[in-house]
């Protein structure tokens, strides 16, 4: 695990929606902190491994000036216990995926939206099934939680 900077591991289920906006986002946040951290996803299935993120959440990502097409999903590994840090589960489902997976100690877990007062808990919402205005609540939710995880690995 890296110990000069906070290395994040964001995850959801496929890791083509929610996971990768979150990465972005993320990294959006840090930049503008000045904060040096690595990011990455996942997800706890391998269904879309070796995809590009969903066209929505491109397409969500580059209204808001982020390309992350050249993103490809890839399935949560042990190894990634130990090479972050921190891994931040998008919904309480996956967050239990991982606490199965990990073994001893590893990557302080917690649900992305648990860095935002108030929303301690909560899910980020998974548009995959939804309209093409569920991937804009993602944004919204995603960016909220990635400001305050900033702040926290900031303070």
């Amino acid at each position: 695990m890296p110990a000069d900077k906070p290395a994040i591991l964001f995850v959801c289920l496929g890791n083509i929606c929610r996971s990768p906006l979150a990465e972005a986002a993320f990294r959006i946040e840090a930049e503008r902190a000045g904060l040096e951290a690595e990011a990455d996803s996942a997800g706890t299935g391998a269904w879309h491994a070796g995809e590009p993120p969903d066209r929505r959440a491109q397409a969500v990502a580059r209204r808001n000036g982020i390309d992350i097409s050249g993103y490809r999903a890839r399935q949560v590994e042990p190894a990634d216990f130990h090479r972050f840090s921190h891994i931040v589960a998008l919904d309480g489902d996956n967050l239990a995926v991982l606490r199965r997976l990990r073994s001893g100690d590893g990557a302080a877990l917690s649900l992305l939206l648990d860095h935002v007062p108030g929303r301690r808990g909560e899910a980020v919402a998974d548009p995959y099934y939804g309209a093409d205005a569920g991937f804009d609540a993602t944004w919204a939710d995603v960016t909220l939680g990635a400001r305050h995880l900033v702040r926290t690995l900031k303070a």
